[in-house]
This record gives structure tokens, C-alpha cells and sequence, in this order.
């Protein structure tokens, strides 16, 4: 299979976020006491997801020149009879520290992991986030993020011809603000 320059960027996206932030392991994996991700997917992907702090991994750091937040979460799923990793990518654009904000745009991306596809806004014009919570922890730079994400139209896979639409997506896990060294 011929991959282009997308899915290679992807790709190693993908790896990097594999790896914990050299500044900050002990915050690798964690999502809170009340973390967790909620959405239903349909499409080239259908499943319904309701991911509890036991059953997923998070990230959440700043987007390169403080342009927002970046969240990550994962975890196992099922989709077409077969279990499978799933890992959901948010790039937040003008989320500012501690600050609950609306309509935020936001880039998604959704990546099957057990299966190689990835799935992509590929901008931040049709998928917006509402951040509700957003509170210091007891640990300087680390807040507690919960919202709602948005979106009006499907993902498209860039890596086949397919696409996903993305429902009732909700969050809350923790987002360090100190920037990756």
C-alpha cells in the first residue's frame, strides 16, 4: 500500500504519543479520579465508547506556540464484532490556561490502532469544543479538563475512502500546561 505524506505525518504523530512527556512520566496514563470520554461513532468505524479512568490512557499538553491544548485519549473498544485500541486527538486551537471557554475550534483526529486507519478533520472548520471545567490541581501546571465536543461534519479516513460522524462526545481528564523540554 502507497502512503502519502498525511499518513506519514500520522504515523509518526501516532508513535510520538505513545511516549510519555520526558518532563512529566508521572503524569503519563493519568486522567484523574473522573476521567473518562464518552462518544458514539458511526460510519467505517461504529462503536459506542463510555471510557471510565480504569479503561483509558490520557495526555494532555500545549499545542507548539501556545496555540491551545492538545488531549489525547485511548482505550479498547469494540467495532465490528472485533475489539480493538481506538485513540481520540484534540487540538484544541485558543485554549487558554484555566479558563472555561465556548466554541473553541478544535482538529480531531481518531485513530484505529488495531487496524492502521486514521481519521481527520484535517482543519478546525467543522468540529468545535466547550470547555466546562478547567481547574488548577494541587500540582503546579496540571488542571482537571472537562467539555463537550462538536462536530457538523464526518471525518474523513486518510488512509481509504472512508468517514466517521462523531456524536454526544464528552471528556474530563488532566491537561499539563507546562511545555514539553
Amino acid at each position: 500500500m502507497r502512503r502519502g505524506p498525511i499518513t506519514a505525518l500520522l504515523l509518526t504523530m501516532l508513535a510520538a504519543c505513545n511516549d510519555p512527556p520526558p518532563h512529566a512520566p508521572e503524569i503519563a496514563g493519568a486522567c484523574g479520579i473522573d476521567g473518562g470520554l464518552k462518544a458514539e461513532l458511526f460510519g467505517g468505524l461504529e462503536a459506542v465508547i463510555d471510557w471510565q479512568p480504569d479503561q483509558l490512557e490520557c495526555q494532555g499538553m500545549p499545542r507548539p506556540n501556545a496555540a491551545g491544548a492538545r488531549l489525547r485519549f485511548s482505550g479498547r473498544a469494540a467495532s465490528g464484532g472485533e475489539s480493538t485500541q481506538l485513540a481520540f486527538i484534540f487540538g484544541i486551537s485558543g485554549l487558554e490556561r484555566g479558563k472555561p471557554a465556548r466554541e473553541l475550534p478544535t482538529n480531531v483526529t481518531v485513530i484505529d490502532e488495531g487496524r492502521g486507519r486514521f481519521f481527520s478533520t484535517q482543519d478546525t472548520d467543522s468540529c468545535w469544543s466547550d470547555i466546562d471545567r478547567h481547574e488548577e490541581t494541587a500540582t503546579a501546571s496540571r488542571y482537571v479538563i472537562s467539555g463537550f465536543l462538536y462536530c457538523v461534519a464526518p471525518l474523513a479516513e486518510l488512509n481509504g475512502d472512508g468517514n466517521i460522524s462523531l456524536s454526544e462526545v464528552h471528556f474530563t481528564g488532566l491537561l499539563d500546561w507546562k511545555p514539553p523540554q
